[in-house]
C-alpha cells in the first residue's frame, strides 16, 4: 500500500488554512467592535461578515496553492524561511482580494481601514501558527514510523552515504530507508545490511515508495522502473546539473535532489481537483436524480430480467481496478462481452475489423438497443459515473478509463495510469469517436504530462458544448 501521508498532510493544511483565514477575518472584525475603545460608525454584523468570507475562502486557498504553500519542500523544510515569506504574501493577497471583491459587488466588507490591517496581521500569525502545529504533529507521527515513505537509494556516489545517514537519523523527515543499491564503500557501516545487489531485487523485496538516484548511470532504466511501479523518483544532480532548471528541487537534509514529476497533477493541485470533483458530483447527482430514475425505470420496464445499470471492470490511477457504472445501452445477450466476443456470437465476425478500424465505433451497431443509441448519443448513459466520481474512483476530467485487456497492446499504459481516469477528457473533446485509438492514447498522454487547471477548464466547457450538440458516443 502506497503511503498517502503527503496527501493527508496537505488536506489537513488546506482545512486548517481555511479555518484560520475565517478566524483571522472574524477576530479582526470583533477586535475593532468590542476591544478598540474608539467609536465606530457602521452597523456591526459579525455573522453576516463571516458567512461572506467563508464563501470566498476557496478562492483564497487557490491563491495559497499558487504560491506553492502545499509543496512538501515548503511546509516540511526545517528553515521555514521560504514558507514565512509565502504565508505573509498570501495574507496580503487575501485581504486585497476581499477589497477588490467588495469594490465590484458594493459589499462593504471592510467598513474601516484598521480592519484591513488587523486582518492581514492576524491572517499571517494564525496561518503560521496553524501550519507549524500541523507539521509538528506530523513529524511526531513520522518519528513513530507511521505514514513514512519507504526509500531505496541507488548510485555509487558520496550523496548515497549522506542521504542514507540523514534519512536514518531523521525519521521526522517522512522517509524510511529500506534499501541501498551501491558499492559497499558508499554505504554507512551500520546500514550495510540494507544493501541489495540490484534495483530489481530491492524493489521486489523492500516494497519501496520512493527511489533516490545519486549518480547518472542508467537513469532512463531507473526512472522507467519508478514509472512502472507508480513510485516517486528523485534524482540527486551533480553541480553541473544543478545549474539547469528541471523538475522540482528539494533539500533532503543538506542534499539537493530533483523530484522528476511525471505529471503536474500532484500535491496541492491534486487536492484542489479532488475537491472540485466532490462538489461537482454532489450537485450534479442532485440535479440529475429525477432523469436518472426515469431512465432506470424505462430500462427496467423494457426488460425486467436485465439489469438497468451496466457494471464493468476498468482501470484508474496506479493500475487500480474499479467497477464502472453506466446505464445499459446494449442488448442483454451482448452485455459484458468484448466487441470481438459479441460479433462472433451474433455470427458477424467481419464487423470486428470494421469496428476497430472506425476507432471502436460502428454505425448502426447491432449490439445496441434503440433506446441505448439515444442515451449514448445524448451521453445520458454516462450519468451513473457521477457515483464513481464521488467515490473517488475517477475524476470528472482525465484519460479514458482503460479496460484491463487494452493494456496488452499499449506500451505507455503506466503514463496514463499515473492520474485518475476521467468521465470526460482531452481525447474525447478532440474528436470523440472520430479519431483512431492510437491518437486518442497520445492525447491522453499529453494531458497527463501537461495538466493544468486551465486545460481542465477548457475540456470542461468543450464537453458541455459536445453534449449540447449531441456529439456523444453514438
Amino acid at each position: 500500500m502506497k503511503s498517502k501521508s503527503d496527501l493527508f498532510l496537505r488536506i489537513a493544511l488546506i482545512i486548517g488554512d481555511g479555518l484560520m483565514l475565517i478566524l483571522s477575518f472574524a477576530t479582526a472584525y470583533a477586535v475593532r467592535v468590542h476591544v478598540d475603545p474608539r467609536p465606530y460608525y457602521f452597523e456591526s454584523q459579525l455573522f453576516e461578515f463571516v458567512v461572506e468570507i467563508a464563501w470566498l475562502v476557496p478562492i483564497m486557498l487557490i491563491v495559497l496553492a499558487a504560491l506553492g504553500l502545499y509543496r512538501k519542500a515548503v511546509f516540511l523544510n526545517k528553515s521555514r524561511v521560504s514558507e514565512v515569506g509565502r504565508v505573509f504574501l498570501a495574507a496580503v493577497l487575501s485581504s486585497a482580494a476581499l477589497i477588490v471583491y467588495g469594490y465590484f459587488t458594493d459589499k462593504n466588507l471592510f467598513p474601516v481601514k484598521v480592519i484591513v490591517i488587523l486582518t492581514t496581521i492576524l491572517a499571517f500569525a494564525f496561518l503560521m501558527f496553524e501550519r507549524m502545529l500541523i507539521v509538528l504533529v506530523a513529524r511526531q507521527i513520522f518519528k513513530k514510523n507511521y505514514g513514512t515513505k519507504r526509500v531505496v537509494i541507488i548510485g555509487n556516489n558520496r550523496s548515497t552515504e549522506y542521504l542514507a545517514d540523514y534519512i536514518t537519523a531523521t525519521p521526522e523527515s517522512g522517509y524510511r530507508l529500506v534499501g541501498i543499491v551501491a558499492n559497499r564503500k558508499y554505504i554507512p557501516k551500520d546500514l550495510k545490511a540494507r544493501q541489495y545487489s540490484s534495483l530489481k531485487d530491492a524493489l521486489k523485496k523492500a516494497r519501496a515508495d520512493v527511489i533516490f538516484q545519486t549518480d547518472e548511470k542508467a537513469t532512463e532504466y531507473v526512472y522507467r522502473q519508478a514509472i512502472l511501479r507508480h513510485m516517486l523518483y528523485y534524482f540527486v544532480p551533480s553541480e553541473t546539473a544543478l545549474s539547469s532548471h528541471f523538475g522540482e528541487l528539494e533539500l533532503v537534509g543538506n542534499t539537493p535532489a530533483v523530484l522528476v514529476k511525471l505529471t503536474p497533477l500532484t500535491g496541492g493541485m491534486a487536492v484542489i481537483k479532488r475537491t472540485f470533483d466532490i462538489v461537482f458530483s454532489l450537485v450534479a447527482i442532485i440535479i440529475a436524480a429525477i432523469p436518472m430514475v426515469l431512465v432506470w425505470l424505462i430500462l427496467k420496464l423494457s426488460n425486467l430480467k436485465a439489469p438497468a445499470i451496466f457494471k464493468d471492470e476498468r482501470l484508474t490511477r496506479y493500475n487500480r481496478k474499479f467497477t464502472c457504472y453506466k446505464f445499459r445501452s446494449m442488448k442483454p445477450e451482448y452485455s459484458g462481452m468484448t466487441p470481438e466476443e459479441a460479433f462472433i456470437k451474433m455470427g458477424k465476425p467481419e464487423l470486428i475489423k470494421k469496428y476497430r478500424k472506425g476507432g471502436d465505433y460502428l454505425k448502426n451497431d447491432p449490439r445496441i438497443t434503440k433506446f441505448g443509441a439515444f442515451i449514448r448519443k445524448t451521453s445520458i448513459d454516462e450519468l451513473p459515473q457521477l457515483i464513481n466520481i464521488l467515490k473517488g474512483d475517477i475524476s470528472l476530467i482525465g484519460p479514458r478509463a482503460l479496460i484491463p485487456g487494452e493494456l496488452r497492446d499499449y506500451g505507455d499504459r503506466s503514463l496514463i495510469l499515473s492520474v485518475k481516469s476521467g468521465l470526460t477528457g482531452f481525447a474525447q473533446v478532440s474528436g470523440r469517436r472520430n479519431i483512431p485509438f492510437e491518437e486518442r492514447r497520445a492525447l491522453d498522454i499529453y494531458y497527463v504530462m501537461n495538466w493544468s487547471l486551465v486545460l481542465d477548464a477548457q475540456i470542461f466547457f468543450k464537453t458541455i458544448g459536445a453534449v449540447l450538440k449531441r456529439d456523444g458516443a453514438k
